[in-house]
């Protein structure tokens, strides 16, 4: 593509923002004519809705205007953060194969939720609320996750029954080596 993007620009400058997972800034100015500058993005789902999250990485074609350019792109639809080359395929395994995960983490307490005798459209919607709405905690308040979840969990209570159930089952664990699995395997798509 960038061959082709080549031929047609004839020498003049033109920026390409390129959101191939694990092609690195080299590989697209290899592939590229010396008039193409390259910004490296890694944005994901949620910006079909506004609420995306991207990570992006400047080329060494790319001027500062570039990376405000591509600041403002990926804004629009979300969180643009600059980050270096060298974290991309982590960039790629937290927040662009991340809402993967969560759906999985909506469908599965939605899942508890109809096992326990709640319509599946309701435990569902439930769901899907009460992640969203702990993303917005997170976010609004500016407080670690770890001090919100304290702040929901009594001693003795239903939270902290919940919660050791999570951790004897492993799911931190679970989603640190799928955030590491999915950031390998962008460095394997880059070879």
């Amino acid at each position: 593509a960038l061959h082709a993007i080549s031929q047609v620009t004839t020498g003049k400058p033109v920026l390409v923002i390129s959101i191939a997972a694990g092609i690195t800034v080299a590989a697209l100015e290899t592939a590229a004519a010396s008039q193409i500058r390259v910004i490296r993005a890694m944005p994901n789902t949620p910006a079909l809705v506004g609420k995306g999250a991207a990570g992006y990485c400047i080329g060494t074609r790319a001027t500062a205007e570039d990376a405000e350019t591509a600041r403002v792109i990926l804004g629009s639809v979300g969180l643009a953060v600059a980050v270096p080359e060298r974290l991309m395929d982590a960039v790629t395994g937290l927040s662009g194969s991340g809402p993967a995960y969560i759906y999985l983490v909506i469908e599965a307490m939605a899942d508890g939720g109809v096992r326990q005798g709640l319509p599946r459209e309701d435990a569902l919607r439930l769901a899907a609320q009460t992640v969203l709405g702990a993303a917005a905690m997170v976010l609004e308040t500016g407080k670690h996750p770890a001090v919100l979840k304290d702040m929901v969990t009594s001693p003795g209570g239903t939270t902290i029954a919940g919660l050791a159930e999570l951790e004897r089952r492993g799911l931190r664990a679970a989603l640190i080596e799928a955030v590491v699995a999915a950031s390998q395997r962008a460095t394997e798509l880059g070879k």
